[in-house]
């Protein structure tokens, strides 16, 4: 059964799904300096707002802009949700932590607010399903996880229509000061595979798509982005932060996504890469893409959204998805000097574009690819917001 996405919610420190595409294309970033702990010292990030945004918030703006973009009203109760987030709300629990003695503080009283699972919740409730909802947890690659489980379900008929995606609002000073010591944050920006490199810059957003069934996208005549041919998950079983050096773990799963979409590497017309900007990850990352697609037009956007940690995957499909649509490939905002011999994209690029593909790589070893294509019955003249 093919699968479609016929709805896309996007929301980055460029704006919108529509803004974060167009400021894309024009090469700007939302990477600016922010000091919102007054302990800590002013440092590079990619913040929605002025401040950090409360997890349920983005999950909320997300979720109804997916659900207007595929032109549907809740309640939904047969809509499957697998949204998916690796910090969580880890901002809440460590103002709870901070307020722990102090039991006339109102904070108290919200811990069941702080669940693991709670951008899937808050989906769920919005939506008024019924259907199974999951919270998955893969690291980097969480977004990409919760598009291929949701795949799945619409394509063996568990359900007709699936909400999928990922949300993170990383900015809190645990999160920061944990990636500081790993020596991983970068000093004043994002520049994915550049010579310079520093490191990652942090960034809120989320992206969550729906999935549904081509038969059913038919039936209510809405024109769909593209639809998913396949995906490739695997672990390195290694290190529980570094890479494994020969990628081995990581072709497999690009290799078994392929195979699975029944694609060749000269197929694919673009890449989003997970490109964090970090040694290793660049480093073998580009390896494998040399390795395996040599001649595919690649791009890492963290440059100009940071990096989203759990949500970065979701936000990769989207821009995947635009690609198909719009038929541009999107730059790689902040590389000036490339360290590898790969066929980057640097500033925005008018192409043929039928096939894509997106890379994650996640801390434990986990690789994860996913491909998509564009929908071979376009049947609907209907429009989409990111025009």
């Amino acid at each position: 059964m093919d699968v479609v996405i016929t709805g896309i919610g996007l929301v980055s420190a460029l704006g919108s799904l529509t803004s974060t595409w167009h400021q894309l294309q024009a090469g700007n970033s939302g990477i600016k300096w922010h000091q919102p702990f007054p302990d800590l010292a002013p440092f590079p990030a990619a913040l929605v707002g002025i401040n950090p945004i409360a997890l349920t918030v983005l999950t909320e703006q997300a979720v109804v802009a997916a659900l207007t973009d595929a032109e549907l009203e809740p309640p939904l109760v047969d809509c499957g949700v697998v949204i998916g987030s690796s910090r969580g709300h880890q901002a809440k629990w460590e103002a709870l932590a901070q307020s722990i003695d102090d039991s006339k503080d109102d904070r108290l009283l919200d811990w069941l607010d702080t669940l693991p699972n709670g951008a899937a919740i808050a989906a769920a409730r919005l939506v008024g399903t019924q259907a199974p909802v999951l919270s998955p947890m893969a690291a980097c690659a969480t977004g990409l996880w919760a598009i291929a489980q949701a795949y799945e379900w619409v394509r063996t008929g568990q359900c007709d229509r699936v909400i999928a995606g990922a949300i993170e609002t990383p900015i809190t000073p645990l999160t920061l000061t944990g990636f500081r010591q790993m020596g991983a944050l970068a000093k004043t920006g994002a520049y994915p595979f550049d010579r310079d490199r520093q490191g990652l810059v942090l960034g809120e957003g989320g992206a969550v798509l729906v999935l549904e069934s081509a038969k059913l996208a038919q039936q209510r005549q809405v024109k769909p982005y593209g639809q998913i041919m396949g995906w490739g998950f695997t672990a390195d079983g290694y290190h529980m932060s570094a890479p494994e050096p020969n990628s081995r773990a990581a072709a497999i799963a690009l290799k078994q996504c392929l195979d699975r979409s029944g694609l060749v590497p000269s197929n694919i017309d673009y890449i989003h890469a997970h490109g964090t900007a970090t040694q290793l990850n660049d480093r073998n990352e580009a390896a494998l893409i040399q390795q395996l697609l040599p001649n595919a037009p690649v791009s890492s956007t963290k440059g100009a959204t940071g990096h989203t940690i759990g949500a970065s995957g979701a936000l990769g499909a989207a821009f995947c998805l635009l690609a198909l649509k719009h038929q541009q490939l999107p730059p790689n905002v902040g590389l000036q000097h490339p360290d590898f011999d790969l066929n980057f994209v640097t500033q925005t690029r008018s192409a043929t574009v039928d096939h894509t593909l997106c890379l994650c790589f996640g801390f434990g070893g986990q690789n994860g690819a996913i491909a998509f294509s564009r929908a071979t019955n376009p049947y609907s003249t209907g429009s989409k917001a990111a025009d």
